[in-house]
């Protein structure tokens, strides 16, 4: 019924909205959280505050970030930037974290999550995520040619050049 007569009524439109996503949005919360813990526990880690602070903040930028700056995000929660650096280095390890080389003088981490690739501008570092169906195929193809492999575990690929701002 709100739905029906939102043109005419707004404000109860926009009170249905509010009573309804906003508590959405703290299930999502508790729904993320129990997911981070399942994976931290299937990996064999316990769900300390500073890893799944960490998660959070990857999750949040869904872009590679270096150490330095899940550091300035995580100021408020108390966490020193041993402790950034070596849970980054363990969750690299157990393949929770993804090292990326975006060719910089610090590493970046993102979430291990679907297989994609980057393009960055190499002037004002603006970064974008890609997928491409195309690409798995021809290295898929470069592999059944190869004299020396039978198969790759894993790949990685940056593009780099200018973005439409900077060109």
């Amino acid at each position: 019924m709100i739905l029906q007569n939102w043109k005419t009524n707004s404000t109860t439109f926009l009170c249905y909205l509010f009573s309804t996503y906003i508590p959405l949005a703290n299930d999502l919360h508790l729904v993320y959280d129990g997911l981070m813990r399942k994976i931290l526990k299937e990996k064999g880690y316990k769900a300390t505050p500073a890893r799944l602070a960490i998660l959070e903040v990857l999750s949040k930028n869904k872009l590679p970030m270096d150490a330095e700056s899940i550091f300035k995000k995580l100021k408020n929660k108390k966490i020193n930037e041993a402790t950034v650096y070596r849970t980054l280095s363990s969750l690299e390890e157990g393949e929770i974290l993804k090292r990326v080389d975006l060719r910089k003088n610090s590493a970046y981490f993102e979430l291990n999550t679907e297989h994609h690739h980057h393009i960055v501008c190499t002037n004002c570092n603006e970064l974008e995520d890609f997928e491409n169906k195309e690409i798995e195929k021809v290295l898929e193809h470069i592999v059944l040619k190869s004299s020396k492999f039978k198969n790759i575990k894993e790949h990685s690929l940056e593009l780099f050049g200018l973005c439409r701002a900077c060109a």
